[in-house]
């Protein structure tokens, strides 16, 4: 019975029951969201204000300017090379497997949702991405929850507070006891998670079944295979050469990554990797930069989800598509991903601008994949959570800023 008192075990059995019930009482998928979006919001609550305090209380605390500078550029490096690795892989897996043969488009009616990301996107650009990320107003960043805006101010206020030199240490010495009362806050709100999985799990269940699965079920089975290996081979490797554990780090964030599962979701877990990472040896002030700005730029799920859907409905559609298309298609989904980082419904949109932006595939190709997105979402958010935690650790490595000590006895189990 004492294994029930822990969190990954509660997460675990809530995942199989939210299964369950979803299967045998679809009519709960209404309630179920109600519970799914509650908890997630109450997750969404807490991102914004610790977020601000972990990276004025790092940077202020102990950073100096030209290490932020050289973090953030290590940071976009290590992005723009895993991404670009994670679409290539994507690609040639796609265009090797074709899940897409085979299938009849007609069989698949269009969707009213379709018509709403195409006006989204078509209305979205993603050249303006850039000047988004100054907020005209802070307090709707923070109210809206815009992390790349809430980065960008907290780095202006941590610089601010540091050339205040000893004035500032009263405001320093303040949000160190309200960052500690906001991680308190979370883990009241972690002990809700287990509701947090059944519930997102009962509705995806619920509301879309298992029929959708037997139809597209070679492109999702792809997908996750093509995900697990990138983790077990790319993110392996990566970890290997720096001396880390990958599988370690897996163990040591298990309840999360349930929980991403459950809740479809990688924004559910972000206050705890936080605070999981610092914990383990991670400066705060690397894991205040690298992990709110990988959500945003380091989607690997996400990108190879997007490589993988455009081969798909090109194959579908039978259009076959040149290697100078599918380069290209590389360039544009680099671009476009980042473009819609911050934006609801992203996968879609950034999906829809794309093959806007290619204007080879039908953009009505949409309602094939809307049934089958929610089971993919899952695998996205998990591989993108994982991408994030290994990036942050990898980077904190690189910088000489990960007591290794304290990361073998908290991860590995290791006496120090």
């Amino acid at each position: 019975m004492k294994y029930l008192r822990i969190l990954y075990v509660q997460v675990l059995i809530g995942i199989v029951a939210g299964i369950v019930v979803g299967a045998v009482w679809p009519a709960f998928s209404p309630t179920a969201k109600l519970l799914s979006d509650t908890f997630i919001n109450m997750i969404k609550m807490v991102i914004p204000p610790i977020i601000f305090f972990i990276i004025v209380l790092g940077v202020a605390g102990a950073g100096q300017l030209k290490k932020v500078g050289r973090i953030g550029v290590k940071s976009v490096i290590y992005f723009e090379i895993v991404t670009t690795l994670a679409l290539l892989i994507g690609l040639i897996v796609a265009n090797t497997v074709r899940p897409g043969a085979g299938i009849d488009a007609s069989a698949f009616q269009a969707s009213s949702q379709v018509a709403q990301y195409s006006q989204q996107a078509s209305q979205f650009k993603w050249g303006e991405f850039f000047s988004h990320i100054v907020p005209g107003n802070i307090f709707e960043a923070f109210a809206k929850g815009d992390i790349l805006q809430i980065l960008f101010f907290s780095l202006l206020f941590a610089i601010g507070l540091k050339q205040l030199g000893p004035t500032g240490a009263s405001v320093y010495s303040t949000f160190e006891k309200i960052n500690k009362a906001l991680f308190n806050v979370l883990h009241i709100i972690m002990r809700l998670s287990p509701i947090g999985a059944f519930a997102g799990m009962a509705y995806t269940i619920g509301k879309f079944g298992f029929g959708t699965l037997a139809l597209l079920g070679k492109l999702l089975l792809t997908f996750y295979i093509t995900g697990f290996l990138f983790v077990a081979v790319v993110l392996a490797l990566i970890c290997r050469y720096y001396g880390i554990s990958l599988w370690r780090l897996l163990v040591y964030l298990r309840a999360e990554i349930l929980l991403v599962l459950g809740a479809s979701s990688s924004e559910a877990a972000l206050p705890s990797l936080m605070e999981k990472l610092t914990l383990a040896g991670c400066e705060k002030e690397v894991v205040g930069l690298v992990v709110p700005t990988g959500y945003s730029f380091n989607l690997d799920g996400t990108t190879i989800y997007l490589s993988m859907a455009v081969i798909f409905l090109a194959q579908v559609f039978g259009v076959d598509l040149s290697l100078g298309q599918q380069l290209t298609i590389i360039g544009v989904l680099l671009l476009t991903s980042k473009g819609a980082a911050g934006i609801t419904g992203s996968g879609f949109l950034v999906l829809a601008s794309t093959l806007t932006a290619i204007k080879v595939i039908p953009i009505e190709g949409l309602a094939i994949l809307i049934g089958v997105d929610r089971f993919m979402s899952e695998g996205r958010a998990i591989i993108n959570f994982i991408g994030n935690a290994v990036a942050t650790v990898i980077i904190s490595k690189m910088e000489n800023e990960l007591d290794m000590s304290t990361y073998r006895q908290v991860v590995e189990g290791k006496a120090a």
